[in-house]
């Protein structure tokens, strides 16, 4: 008679640590085949396979998906088939005891194709026919336990020399995460071996320059800065999102969208961009980067209006974060009947004046400057402050030479301005290229393609990129079309106004802007007796921009008074 071994039924369990690991390393597919040959020398049928591409030295393990499957009866499983042990856990013999005590229980023995796992059981009274829990043993529990512990160690000690590195070289200043927007990655030789430093991204990094430059020149808010960006293809990077029992499915997209306000902020306030780096690996200090920012420290201090501030003092960076004073904040709307508050400064306090209208006895408003609620009192009336002001700016005029030489920075900073016109040009055809690519990509990807599902979604992404073509194409003419400011003209209007200076300062329709182009005339705010000359030997005091030096024939100052 023929005899038959019985065929087991089993479950297969195959892990790698990372999608990375599964493509590069110890691949799904080489442990599939490795345990198919053990199965088919040792009549197994594998019944089901289970694939988890994850860390198995967590708390919640992923064998656990498998090991349920196996409890359940109409599975009728027998086997629980791994590579060995440190595929199976490396939680350390708690786990490993854990998840092997539950197939047990079951009846499911666990087998590794390395033979360290062994099904044999003895019974130390077996010579006297009676049996106990403690009498009966596995021979090889000593030496499953000890390579659970070692693949425990082993993960430890792997993510002690990768992480343990990565914080070294984080200090030393390389790169050792994911490029932020606006850069790529680079491995480069260096004194230390191979390095990972950034490198500008041949689109991005113009966005970045871009955002940093408007922002330093403040003539448009925050929202138009994120509109300009938008127009030049702003888009923000793809992460993908991955099935987590299955680290090679991707089932979403995140990202790829167009830049908001607080994201810009984001971005503005990243020292990265100006070549330091502070991530928490550094402890807090300030590193400064083995590769150049985007954009220079001092264009990165202006851009950020000193909400935070950079400063190289030998050799030395530190990063400095001020939150701006109370009064310097934006509170309520424009307020036209007192337009000098919180520029001219109390003469007790030196803190911002504020105006209002108090109501007399006889139903009458009285309007005035003051300062109150501080331990003292400072009212001065409305007409009498606003005729000490226009006095005072009959007394200023421009520092001789600084005509010319304003002239000369305006044009300048014109043909700057038209050297980054052309190159927005010039990135809106990459940016368009960029598209037409992806659409052509897309279309070889339906040719590939059968199932009308896959097919109707590929196409609606076509029809998004062409919109996206057609919007760059026309923000593009509008450039084009833009005709050139003639700087003759350009220049005759600064000429008439640096000559004209009162009409800005007080005859403008608009008082808040008056009194904008008033504080333009000074580097710290003055106080009200500063600017008041009926107030003796202060004037001398003024803290005057260089670009103004007082009439003397005017104003009674001692000597000394012209900017330093």
């Amino acid at each position: 008679m023929d005899y038959t071994p019985n065929i087991e039924n089993a479950v297969a369990a195959i892990r790698v640590s990372s999608a990375k690991q599964g493509t590069d390393g110890d691949s799904p597919e080489a442990q599939k085949e490795q345990i198919e040959r053990f199965a088919a020398t040792h009549n197994i049928h594998i019944k089901k396979f289970f694939v988890f591409m994850e860390s198995a030295s967590k708390e919640q393990q992923p064998m656990q998906e498998a090991v349920d499957y196996c409890k359940n009866s109409k599975n009728d499983i027998q086997l629980f088939v791994i590579k060995s042990i440190d595929r199976f856990t490396r939680g350390g013999s708690y786990s490993y005891d854990h998840l092997k005590m539950q197939l047990e229980r079951y009846g499911v023995k666990l087998v590794d194709i390395y033979g360290v796992i062994s099904s044999q059981k003895i019974n130390t009274l077996e010579h006297l026919g009676v049996s106990f829990d403690w009498s009966v043993y596995s021979p090889t529990k000593k030496a499953e336990i000890l390579e659970a512990e070692r693949a425990k160690d082993e993960m430890r000690d792997i993510m002690s020399r990768m992480i343990g590195a990565e914080i070294r070289y984080a200090r030393m200043g390389y790169w050792v995460r994911e490029a932020p927007i606006g850069y790529i990655l680079e491995k480069i030789e260096t004194p230390n071996g191979k390095r990972c430093i950034l490198k500008p991204h041949t689109i991005e990094s113009t966005w970045i320059i871009k955002m940093f430059e408007l922002r330093s020149r403040g003539n448009i808010d925050d929202y138009q800065i994120v509109d300009e960006l938008n127009k030049l293809g702003f888009k923000t990077h793809i992460d993908y999102v991955r099935d987590p029992k299955d680290r090679t499915k991707i089932i979403r997209e995140l990202g790829g969208n167009p830049l908001n306000v607080k994201g810009f902020r984001r971005y503005i306030e990243n020292p990265i961009y100006a070549g330091v780096n502070t991530e928490k690996w550094n402890n807090g200090i300030a590193v400064k980067c083995k590769f150049p920012g985007l954009v220079s420290i001092d264009m990165f201090n202006n851009a950020n209006k000193g909400k935070r501030f950079i400063s190289e003092e030998n050799g030395e960076i530190k990063i400095y974060k001020k939150a701006p004073p109370e009064y310097l904040l934006k509170k309520g709307v424009r307020n036209p009947d007192f337009p000098y508050r919180k520029i001219v400064m109390c003469p007790q306090c030196e803190r911002p004046l504020i105006g209002s209208a108090t109501k007399g006895r006889w139903g009458k408003y009285y309007s005035a400057y003051h300062c109150d609620k501080r331990g003292h009192y400072f009212r001065v009336r409305k007409e009498e402050f606003n005729k000490t002001v226009e006095r005072f700016i009959k007394t200023v005029d421009i520092a001789p030479g600084y005509s010319d030489a304003l002239v000369s920075a305006v044009k300048a900073e014109w043909e700057k301005r038209e050297s980054e016109i052309k190159k927005d040009v010039i990135n809106y055809d990459a940016k368009i290229a960029e598209l037409k690519t992806q659409v052509k990509m897309t279309v070889d990807k339906i040719r590939m393609l059968t199932s009308e599902v896959a097919i109707k979604y590929l196409e609606e992404d076509i029809e998004r990129i062409e919109q996206q073509i057609a919007e760059l194409k026309i923000e593009k003419e509008k450039v084009n079309l833009d005709k050139p400011i003639d700087m003759n003209i350009v220049m005759d209007y600064i000429k008439y106004f640096l000559d004209n200076k009162e009409y800005l300062l007080l005859h403008h329709k608009d008082p808040v802007l008056r009194a904008n182009a008033f504080s333009i005339l000074f580097d710290e705010a003055p106080t009200y007796d500063e600017i008041n000359y009926g107030t003796p030997n202060l004037a001398q005091f003024i803290k005057l921009n260089e670009v103004f030096v007082s009439n003397k024939g005017k104003l009674a100052a001692e000597p000394g008074f012209e900017p330093r």
